[in-house]
């Protein structure tokens, strides 16, 4: 019995809204072509754009990175 291969490493939250005015999935952070080409792209360029996806959020939506109180 061979094993599946492993599921690629996504940012998915289940949160999927896409942003008009931004162009961003506001729960993950992906552009619409992102998520449609995720499951075609490498394990790198996968990680290459998660890992700039945080800042990408927090430049989108200031507020939401504000602590609360502040």
């Amino acid at each position: 019995m061979s094993a599946s291969p492993p599921k690629p490493s996504s940012p998915c939250t289940k949160i999927c809204v896409l942003d008009d005015a931004t162009g961003l999935c506001r729960g993950c952070g992906r552009t619409r072509a992102e998520i449609a080409a995720w499951g075609m792209m490498g394990e790198a360029e996968r990680q290459a754009i998660m890992a700039g996806l945080d800042a990408r959020l927090r430049a989108a939506y200031p507020a939401l990175a504000e602590p609360s109180g502040a």
